[in-house]
């Protein structure tokens, strides 16, 4: 038996689709089949040329599969057993960095990574963008069973990244009960599943910042709980922060999260928040540029600004507690992803660069 796999081959540089050999899982792993796994951001900059990663290999980390591979009483240990979904979390931190003995482990230091292994040596298929894939059973986390796994893979890694980075806020001391007004820059897969999380923690009023000309985009983050959308192509951006600065009686805004990974938003997003106002930073996730901004602001705001880039597997699991307390959102989730075979990597890749897609899957 053979399975699929796109094997990145470098920036800019199509993927190659090739057949590899199905093979027994290694003592301690699961083997996979494929029912959705995501193109994320960090994909895209990979094959920008903004991260690194050697070629040829097989990148990607938001996989969702069924378990068809694994020695029994080992998956036993983790709750796991032959047939079940699961989504397979890459990060694999050390435990014996300051970080992981402080319970910061999604910042260890340390990180490994499950899907580094090579393509020359049985298994092979380490990666996301695969019918077939090999996870240790420890990064394995199940799905519940009333929960459609495809649902689960829209926001596989943008749900948790989000997830994560709130909890970085709670840890720091931020009120969510407090918080009146939130400001989401940026409506790609983080940016979408913030908006409608933050609805969720039932903040008063939640608005989005997009750009260019994608209605069909705003309209479902309107649908998902934002009560207004900024746009800055068709508004421009003084006229969205001086609206903005305008809520809480003229002070500002009380949250703001920046999930559009452009450089820039950072500027804006300093502006429109009020005196301690709480900036999270989760977007700015590659190489993308340097921006001048005015650090006085920050003192005389007194502005609580958290960076956060990985995040968990307690965020995952808060993720799908998350989606199976809140069923009211799947029906519009399940409009949020447009769906490629493997064969269809390229195709996917130009449509993911687009922006057309909110969230672009693999399916089989």
């Amino acid at each position: 038996m053979n399975a699929k796999a796109a094997v990145f081959m470098g920036p800019h540089k199509d993927f190659e689709v090739r057949e590899f050999e199905v093979t027994a899982p290694p003592a301690g792993y699961g083997q996979l089949e494929l029912i959705a796994s995501g193109i994320c951001g960090t994909d895209l900059h990979f094959h920008n040329g903004k991260l690194v990663v050697t070629p040829p290999t097989i990148i990607g980390h938001e996989f969702v599969g069924k378990i068809t591979e694994a020695d029994t009483d080992e998956a036993a240990k983790y709750g796991l057993k032959i047939g079940d979904n699961v989504i397979a979390d890459i990060a694999v931190p050390c435990g014996e960095c300051i970080l992981c003995k402080h319970g910061d482990d999604a910042n260890c230091v340390n990180m490994q990574v499950t899907n580094g292994g090579s393509i020359e040596v049985a298994p092979y298929l380490y990666g996301g963008y695969t019918e077939v894939n090999y996870t240790p059973l420890t990064n394995l986390i199940k799905i519940p069973e009333e929960l459609d796994p495809t649902i689960a893979a829209t926001f596989a890694c943008p749900g948790p990244t989000a997830i994560h980075a709130f909890r970085l806020a709670h840890q720091a001391g931020v009120d969510y009960s407090k918080i009146n007004v939130a400001v989401v820059q940026g409506l790609g897969p983080v940016g979408t599943f913030a908006v409608m999380y933050l609805k969720k923690l039932g903040i008063k009023r939640v608005y989005a910042i997009t750009a260019g000309d994608n209605r069909k985009r705003e309209e479902l983050a309107m649908t998902l709980g934002a009560d207004k959308v900024f746009n800055l192509t068709r508004e421009g951006t003084e006229a969205v922060t001086k609206a903005l600065l305008e809520e809480n009686g003229g002070l500002g805004v009380d949250l703001c999260f920046e999930a559009s990974g452009a450089p820039q938003a950072v500027v804006q997003g300093m502006n429109i928040l009020r005196n301690r106002g709480i900036y999270l930073v989760p977007g700015q996730y590659s190489s993308s540029g340097g921006i001048e901004i005015q650090p006085q602001l920050i003192t005389f705001k007194a502005l609580h600004i958290i960076g956060s880039s990985q995040y968990s597997i307690c965020d995952v699991e808060k993720y799908l507690s998350f989606l199976c307390e809140n069923p009211d959102l799947h029906p519009i989730i399940a409009q949020l992803a447009s769906k490629y075979t493997v064969d269809e990597i390229n195709k996917a890749f130009i449509d993911a660069k687009s922006g057309n897609n909110i969230k672009t899957l693999l399916v089989r």
